[in-house]
């Protein structure tokens, strides 16, 4: 069944054919979410969210894109505007003013690059950290991380080519640990 033939049973009130569609597509959504929030919990409820915002503006797909990638520009927006509502909330609950200032230490003493490197991407300014995870995790084309965030092609190679830099600059100390 093609994407415009499952849009129409959906689009007619085929419960079978929103399960299709959703089974179909609430993998790479989840995996997205949760890459980019790095919490499970917030990455369920954006997963569903985008399905439930997919789900009402399905009437609006024109098909200038695949269904994935419009489900993805779908997901990328309620990850982002969550994520500033979690940081807004944080915000208030902490109060940054009453915090006293604290010396981070020079350089970290982490042994398990693993962990280092999902430090390193989650502290990514937002657009760098969502072209990276999009492209080089998730695997989508520029064309497509421009359609789905509203940004030309050519903006999306910048910034992953700066998110690289910046994760580059921040695991330098592991860069011989590994060549064979």
């Amino acid at each position: 069944m093609t994407d415009a033939q499952l849009i129409a049973e959906v689009l007619r009130g085929d419960p079978r054919a929103e399960r299709r569609l959703y089974d179909a597509h609430v993998d790479r959504i989840y995996r997205l979410a949760w890459r980019m929030a790095g919490d499970e919990t917030l990455a369920r409820d954006f997963t569903q969210d985008t399905f439930i915002r997919a789900f009402d503006k399905l009437g609006d797909f024109r098909g200038d894109s695949s269904l994935s990638t419009w489900l993805h520009s779908i997901a990328t927006s309620v990850i982002l505007n969550g994520l500033k509502k979690v940081q807004r909330i944080h915000g208030r609950e902490i109060g940054g003013d009453e915090l006293p200032e604290v010396m981070a230490p020079l350089r970290e003493a982490e042994p398990d690059l693993k962990l280092r490197l999902r430090r390193a991407i989650e502290g990514l300014p937002d657009g760098y950290r969502t072209v990276f995870v999009m492209h080089d995790v998730e695997g989508f084309t520029h064309e497509e991380i421009g359609s789905a965030l509203g940004i030309q092609a050519g903006t999306s190679k910048a910034q992953l080519s700066r998110a690289r830099a910046r994760l580059r600059d921040q695991l330098s100390d592991f860069a011989g640990e590994w060549a064979s």
